[in-house]
């Protein structure tokens, strides 16, 4: 805890405006919770076990909404997960040299700016066949359980524009599917994690109260008032000064 340049109830009450925006929309927020421990100066052992935890906590009630309210659907979830539960499990279980996590969360996090500031919609007029969308959806869930279990980023914001992409499903089934999906990879990556890369919580209980809060108020609104796409924008400057501090580290370390 040493490590951080601002105090931890500070930060908790950030988490707790991030968990309850992202929440009211479906959402878990792990690449913003990610950023800005980039950013307040969380070390990288703790990062990812950390962003699972909270990605986990934050999507426990929306997925139980979800699901309740009949959008999800399993056909169009199930090709997304059969390869990313184990592919987070392997990423869980790897003990990355600090300067590869460093790069591949800088990799991860300027794709999340790429999706947020330069894919304005998912709109193609190519049409997928079936055969073609459940390889793409393989290949996709394979990689984002990756990242989940190795950097702690569910994949969210990737996966619900892919379902769109691909044409499988409505916005509400994507957001079902994307809100399910995350929390699937953050309970596997996590339970992997926490064998192989064992990481103490009691000390960041306030950022854990501080999103269970958030995202509890976040998914009793439902929607948010907030447009998600400028959330997304301004969180997305916070991303760049994450992604601008991890290349220093990593080329003057």
């Amino acid at each position: 805890m040493s490590e951080l340049i601002i105090p931890i109830w500070v930060i908790a009450s950030v988490f707790l405006v991030v968990a309850l925006t992202y929440a009211s929309v479906g959402l878990g927020g792990g690449s913003s919770y990610a950023a800005l421990m980039v950013v307040f100066g969380f070390s990288t052992i703790s990062i990812p076990s950390l962003s699972l935890l909270l990605n986990l906590i934050v999507t426990t009630v929306s997925c139980f909404n979800f699901i309740r309210r009949g959008h999800l659907r399993l056909d169009l979830i199930t090709p997304f997960i059969v390869l990313s539960l184990p592919m987070a499990w392997l990423g869980g279980a790897m003990q990355v040299p600090e300067e590869v996590f460093k790069l591949l969360m800088s990799l991860s996090l300027l794709l999340v700016l790429v999706r947020i500031y330069a894919w304005k919609n998912t709109a193609i007029s190519y049409r997928f066949s079936r055969e073609q969308a459940i390889l793409i959806a393989l290949l996709t869930g394979a990689g984002l359980g990756f990242l989940a279990g190795v950097i702690g980023i569910g994949g969210g914001i990737f996966l619900i524009p892919m379902i769109l992409l691909l044409g499988l499903g409505t916005m509400q089934q994507a957001a079902a599917c994307g809100v399910v999906f995350v929390w699937l990879n953050s309970l596997i990556g996590l339970i992997s994690r926490s064998q192989y890369n064992f990481v103490d919580f009691s000390p960041y209980l306030p950022l854990i109260v501080a999103v269970l809060v958030g995202g509890t108020i976040g998914s009793l609104i439902g929607s948010s008032k907030v447009d998600p796409r400028l959330l997304e924008k301004v969180l997305g400057l916070i991303i760049a000064v994450a992604v601008l501090l991890l290349l220093r580290s990593l080329l003057f370390s």
